[in-house]
């Protein structure tokens, strides 16, 4: 096996360990924790079905490749909750050691590639970066409400926070922060979630 190919293949069997870190989010009808895998899996997938509502023209393949890497670095970052305030006081400078050790797996030129997408999703300027953000943002919302936010009760996550947390939605997609909203509402009706 020439150098390149042994080089790419140890990256893939390196991005195998995503599959054992787990997230605060429960899979559908109060399944186990979902793992980033699935979650990376999970919101490419719904990028793909729900690009017509994105704020603006995507390219779509990049989107999806967004969804696909962007928490590879938890192999060593480990997952940071979204309203873990301790926790992501040190999140980017433990993804940022993990993403030069990880990606540095790969032959040069893609470790260049896979990190300039990775901090394109990161910095969120881009069509394509807003429009993923959405998606990190939606996809967890959608579990939760199909476990009557049983993952927000938890740990406590006020509406507030959630809101919070989807001003990226509402800069990727104006149409799925609406349909955001309405789910947040609902579970605050429902006793779900504290205002």
């Amino acid at each position: 096996m020439d150098e390149r190919l042994k080089r790419q293949i140890d990256f893939a069997l390196e991005i195998d360990k995503e599959k054992n870190i787990f997230r605060q989010t429960h899979l559908t009808n109060h399944g186990r924790n979902e793992n980033d895998a699935e979650h990376a899996w999970h919101m490419a997938i719904m990028a793909y079905l729900l690009r017509e509502y994105s704020n603006e023209e995507v390219d779509i393949a990049k989107v999806m490749l967004m969804c696909l890497i962007h928490d590879i670095v938890e192999i060593d970052a480990g997952d940071t909750y979204a309203y873990d305030a301790v926790g992501l006081e040190s999140q980017k400078e433990r993804e940022d050691a993990a993403k030069e050790r990880i990606f540095s797996l790969l032959p040069k030129d893609q470790k260049e590639e896979m990190i300039a997408l990775f901090d394109e999703f990161e910095n969120c300027e881009s069509a394509e970066s807003k429009y993923a953000h959405a998606m990190d943002n939606l996809q967890p919302l959608i579990l939760n409400d199909s476990n009557n936010g049983g993952d927000w009760k938890e740990h406590e996550v006020t509406s507030d926070k959630i809101y919070q947390r989807h001003i990226k939605t509402k800069m990727g997609s104006e149409i799925l922060f609406d349909l955001t909203d309405s789910i947040i509402k609902e579970n605050i009706k429902k006793g779900n979630l504290p205002k």
